[in-house]
């Protein structure tokens, strides 16, 4: 199937196998009430299992999950640079000046509401040629406890005013901290996101120190890597100054060394 059409939600290996379980483990319980405890015991632990998964952000068990960039973008040597939490008005015009100064593209998540308070900051992001994608229309930090019903009204909420904003909807999600659940796939998949979590990051929202940050992120750094950075919620250096205006341009001289071409989530769909 072509890379950007539509898919069918299609339930997971371990959404269909934790189906299966309930299923048994009901009938199990009703046709010998005295194994209840074993029955119980089992779906106890499937559970587990489930919100183990959602909190692992580049673990694929509950649906598909992009950490890495297509096999033909890999071919191309290609990689993205994701920023997330913006736009941030006094951050995010001077990470935009430096993607500018190198020649690169890259992939905002951005908060909905934060990017209504600052419209025309969002569409610079666009104006200059990187592409908008949801982060939630809140950022709240209880989004993994959602229901059906709240997931949709948060992420169709989000792309609807990025792309009354921006002219185009988002493509891509990425959920706050990657946390999930499981009803998360199929309201993705009704919405038309696809979900991306990152190859590698560098926890620049904790760590104020650049060459501790850049490590991370350069660490096994190659084609069709996925990389991390936040130009809403940054870290401060010792001077007060955002850590990823640091970061920044030793990733992209460390990239463009390594012969390696930065592109947008968009791009590496074709």
């Amino acid at each position: 199937m072509d890379a950007l059409t539509q898919r069918r939600w299609q339930a997971s290996r371990l959404i269909q196998a934790s189906a299966l379980l309930h299923g048994g483990a009901l009938a199990a319980a009703v046709l010998h009430p005295e194994a209840w405890p074993g029955c119980l015991g089992a779906v106890a632990a499937d559970h587990a299992l489930l919100t183990l998964a959602g909190m692992l952000p580049r673990c694929d068990w509950l649906g598909p999950n992009w950490t890495r960039l297509s096999e033909a973008s890999r071919a191309r040597g290609e990689v993205a640079i994701t920023l997330d939490d913006g736009p941030e008005p006094e951050v995010t015009p001077a990470v935009l000046d430096l993607l500018d100064r190198y020649g690169v593209k890259a992939s905002f998540f951005c908060i909905a509401e934060r990017a209504l308070r600052h419209a025309e900051l969002t569409r610079d992001i666009v104006a200059r040629g990187h592409t908008v994608e949801n982060h939630t229309l809140r950022h709240r930090h209880h989004f993994a406890l959602l229901g059906p019903g709240g997931l949709f009204k948060e992420l169709e909420a989000a792309s609807q005013t990025l792309a009354a904003i921006t002219g185009a909807r988002p493509l891509f999600f990425r959920a706050p901290a990657g946390l999930r659940n499981p009803f998360l796939d199929p309201v993705l998949t009704r919405l038309d996101l696809r979900l991306a979590s990152w190859t590698r990051r560098g926890f620049d929202t904790r760590d104020g120190q650049a060459c501790a940050v850049a490590a991370k992120l350069l660490r096994g750094l190659g084609a069709g890597d996925i990389l991390l950075l936040h130009d809403g919620n940054a870290a401060r250096m010792v001077d007060g100054r955002p850590v990823v205006l640091e970061v920044l341009p030793r990733l992209l001289e460390a990239i463009a060394s390594a012969g390696l071409h930065p592109v947008t989530l968009r791009s590496a769909l074709l």
